[in-house]
């Protein structure tokens, strides 16, 4: 609603996500585990059937990073700017050890999830990124929690440290402001809206050419 303010705002229930009340999204089910492919598709299908023209501002949130990531790469001239709140990238695989890694992937395979609950292919989205075109350059904001947190991987090391570094590799990758001043933990867009919102105002003035406040860095 507040950045509603200042731009139109799509949002939408992916298949098989959970709502803040519990309910499972009311979308139509699809397989699952999904790739970022599978996702980035979805996304254009959707604006297309809407009639959403572009180029949009694209903020994607911890797997939805990954899928904000591809849809970018693929689609340069329908992207406007990027917002990446404690987004998933593919550095993870390179910044994690590999047990980590393998222990993360065996983790999303069997959590709990309601039936048609969505499953994410990292391995998949992965390779998927990989093999496709450069990021554009667009403005971008690469917001990263500064409450440390960890995945959840039994008796391996903290994730911490790999997961902060993903995340400047990010940046990097996207030349972008990185904010990493958020106040919050991994669910930024819960815990600290308002930030969310500042990046989201910061890189729609910068693609309308008109002056704004500016994200801040730490």
């Amino acid at each position: 609603s507040e950045v509603s303010r200042f731009t139109r705002v799509c949002a939408y229930d992916r298949p098989g996500t959970t709502r803040l009340t519990g309910e499972l999204s009311p979308s139509t089910p699809v397989p699952q585990p999904t790739t970022a492919q599978a996702g980035a598709s979805d996304l254009r299908a959707l604006m297309s059937a809407a009639g959403e023209r572009g180029p949009y501002v694209l903020v994607g949130a911890s797997w939805g990073g990954m899928l904000v990531n591809l849809f970018a790469r693929e689609n340069h001239a329908d992207v406007a700017a990027l917002v990446l709140v404690d987004g998933a990238s593919d550095s993870l695989e390179e910044t994690l050890t590999p047990g980590q890694w393998a222990a993360w992937m065996q983790a999303v395979a069997t959590s709990p999830v309601p039936p048609g609950g969505e499953i994410p292919d990292y391995d998949g989205a992965v390779a998927e990124i990989r093999a496709a075109p450069a990021l554009p350059s667009v403005p971008a904001v690469v917001l990263t929690a500064d409450q440390p947190w960890n995945l959840s991987l039994g008796d391996q090391p903290p994730t911490w440290p790999a997961w902060t570094a993903a995340q400047d590799r990010l940046a990097d990758q996207l030349h972008a402001t990185h904010v990493t001043a958020t106040d919050s933990g991994h669910p930024i867009n819960l815990q600290n809206p308002r930030v969310v919102v500042d990046a989201v105002r910061s890189v729609v003035d910068t693609a309308r050419g008109t002056p704004g406040p500016a994200a801040t860095t730490r």
